[in-house]
């Protein structure tokens, strides 16, 4: 089997420039990749470095290489086709299915997964018209990623950047790897914890876990390549916000449950896959705790953190939300991980295996998801995202029927 073959398209925005290193990870990858810019694009980066990144030719024009039919050809051979930065005027030719030079014709001509990463500057995402086309592009299956929020040209900040073209490059193999055309999450808005959460003992200590909150990453960017909007509430993790995902950062157990609540008021899915504590001190110090010569310390008394996990399973703010709760054991995995999902009463519970040097860190996992209707279904050892992509598989036939 030959190499992928994908179809880099850049529309003519400033972060054009960062268009390179996500062709430097395709190629990098094993992916056979050819640069479709716009005429506008090349005032930012010129067609010879587009050319020579790739090892293939770039041009803009229906005209060149006629012989080939290139507007038609490229489109119909390409496994995927991603526009990276998709400007606002990309995403309306696009929506609207104008067809004025090499990059429309081949968006037209594409029946392979095709991926629009926008990039502009906040008002002009935010506008109606911007809003109607990339509505119009999801609809027919096109997966649109959320823009970042940072720094914009100038001095501008806000949601309209670029994401991270590592991240972007994460989307494009998550899309690859499942081979279908249109994503099965679309129109979906789901919900993800994850990490460790901290409850403060005094300002330099705390309680935690080992969580590093990769699995959830996972999910998030899954769920990503598979059209949802998402929503990642990240406790006390180290690691870059995936492409399309709106991450809030919390700390504490208290502080995860008010942002999962929040969120999940019109989530179609939760999943918890966050470590969050059972417990919390029942005092904070002010100030450092000291130690003190031939005297022991005194005990620390713990209170129970809320259940959240629990909560938003008994209460579900919004009919056929599908929850998954992830149950992290030492021993007697099965036994307790069924026992969790009777107390718990989630859809879906995924159960596996922790310890010191296992799962914790780790890229890999392996586990069970077990059902409320008595199934089970073994995951084996291999990437976080595989086991991610079985979680949303589950997910995804659980759901109720899109809402017109």
């Amino acid at each position: 089997m030959g190499k992928p073959k994908v179809v880099l398209g850049v529309s003519g925005g400033i972060a054009a420039y960062k268009a390179c290193e996500l062709l430097r990870r395709l190629t990098e990858s094993g992916h056979d990749v050819r640069v479709v810019p716009t005429a506008a694009s090349l005032n930012f980066v010129g067609e010879a470095t587009w050319a020579a990144l790739s090892g293939n030719p770039a041009s803009t024009e229906v005209w060149e290489t006629v012989h080939e039919v290139p507007h038609v050809r490229i489109g119909q051979s390409a496994d995927l086709v991603i526009v990276a930065p998709a400007t606002a005027d990309m995403l309306a030719k696009a929506a609207h299915g104008l067809a004025d030079d090499l990059l429309t014709n081949t968006l037209l001509t594409a029946r392979c997964p095709v991926v629009f990463a926008p990039a502009m500057h906040t008002e002009m995402w935010e506008h109606p018209a911007t809003q109607e086309n990339v509505a119009t592009l999801r609809r027919r299956g096109a997966l649109v990623i959320e823009p970042a929020v940072g720094r914009l040209t100038g001095k501008d900040t806000g949601k309209g950047r670029l994401p991270d073209p590592e991240e972007i490059f994460e989307v494009c193999r998550g899309v690859l790897a499942r081979g279908v055309t249109e994503p099965d999450l679309v129109g979906r808005h789901v919900v993800i914890s994850a990490g460790g959460t901290r409850e403060p003992l005094d300002p330099v200590r705390f309680l935690g876990n080992r969580s590093s909150g990769k699995q959830g990453y996972a999910l998030a960017r899954t769920a990503v390549a598979r059209g949802a909007r998402v929503t990642l509430v990240a406790a006390n993790t180290a690691l870059a916000d995936p492409a399309g995902v709106d991450v809030v950062g919390v700390g504490t157990a208290v502080q995860l449950r008010e942002a999962v609540l929040k969120a999940a008021a019109d989530a179609d899915a939760v999943v918890m896959a966050a470590a969050v504590a059972d417990f919390r001190p029942a005092e904070y110090a002010g100030g450092k705790i000291k130690k003190k010569d031939g005297q022991d310390p005194a005990p620390v008394a713990l209170v129970r953190n809320p259940d959240v996990l629990a909560e938003i399973s008994a209460d579900r703010p919004r009919d056929g939300q599908v929850v998954v709760g992830f149950a992290a054991e030492t021993d007697d995995v099965l036994a307790n991980g069924r026992a969790k999902l009777r107390r718990k009463g989630c859809d879906l519970l995924v159960v596996n295996e922790v310890g010191e040097a296992k799962t914790f860190g780790s890229e890999e996992n392996e586990a069970v998801v077990l059902a409320s209707d008595g199934s089970e279904l073994p995951v084996p050892y291999g990437p976080k995202e595989a086991l991610a992509d079985v979680i949303w598989d589950q997910v995804a036939h659980r759901l109720p029927a899109r809402r017109a």
